[in-house]
């Protein structure tokens, strides 16, 4: 399905309310009156101002009333904006149609869609289409360990196979080791993911033999394959690791899971 805006509106018209509510509670308790500011010499000096507009000096020893009022103010102008944005919302959400584009190729019979080529694929058909399309995986050398995952996948790693699932259950569409060119060259990530969001693709390795000088020396190399085709660590590229000593954190995996893949 299509991102439900009008969901999203609906959900953020609750949330101005009850910041409307709560911030219409809280005025209550304040005290009466108003700040006023003047600036000399480089110091700020508070005045309260009453509903006759008289002026009153304030000291030091009025710091709770200040904070009070000042905070009163802030809170003041909130509310003034949410009441704003609360009204957009209602008007919106009377303009906004129940069918969206996207949702027109949904709609259609199943023996039209067979005939019909959707414009804009809709978030769940984007992403089937993504993990259908036909790739040439790295081969696996005989005799070398496979590990299932809860797709049917076979992959190198306990670890990897923790990866896969976790990004599986979170519903992350995902490659396993699909090829990717560099230059001239060919590489194979760990995980091409594809982060529904804003559909741009990330990569994910998992280096998983820290205690190898030469597993080491490989990816570093690797890293520097991916920094020339522009591919930056922390904006399209992420790494978890382990040793002998020490596992997989999937807490650590799920952190990154829930920051950058969604």
């Amino acid at each position: 399905m299509a991102i439900d805006f009008r969901k999203e509106l609906n959900a953020r018209y609750e949330i101005l309310t009850k910041s409307v509510e709560d911030i219409e509670k809280k005025n209550k308790s304040f005290p009466d009156g108003r700040i006023n500011t003047r600036y000399r010499n480089g110091n700020t000096y508070f005045y309260l101002v009453n509903c006759e507009s008289k002026e009153k000096y304030l000291t030091h020893e009025d710091d709770a009333l200040i904070e009070q009022l000042i905070q009163k103010n802030y809170l003041n102008k909130v509310l003034k904006d949410a009441k704003t944005e609360r009204k957009a919302i209602l008007k919106m959400l009377e303009l906004y149609p129940e069918k969206v584009a996207e949702d027109v190729y949904d709609s259609l019979p199943e023996w039209r869609k067979q005939y019909a080529t959707p414009i804009n694929l809709c978030d769940e058909a984007f992403a089937q289409k993504w993990m259908n399309t036909p790739y040439k995986r790295k081969p696996f050398k005989r005799g070398v360990p496979k590990f299932y995952t809860l797709k049917g996948e076979c992959v190198r790693s306990k670890s990897e196979a923790m990866i896969a699932d976790r990004l599986f259950v979170r519903g992350i569409p995902y490659r396993y080791e699909c090829p990717l060119k560099i230059g001239n060259r060919v590489i194979h990530p760990d995980f091409t993911i594809l982060r529904m969001s804003d559909r741009k693709i990330l990569y994910h390795e998992h280096c998983g033999k820290m205690d190898d000088a030469d597993y080491k020396e490989d990816m570093v190399e690797r890293a520097n394959n991916y920094s020339e085709a522009g591919i930056v660590l922390g904006e399209r590229l992420f790494y978890t690791f382990e040793s002998d000593k020490v596992p997989l954190d999937i807490r650590t995996l799920d952190r990154i899971i829930d920051a950058h893949y969604r």
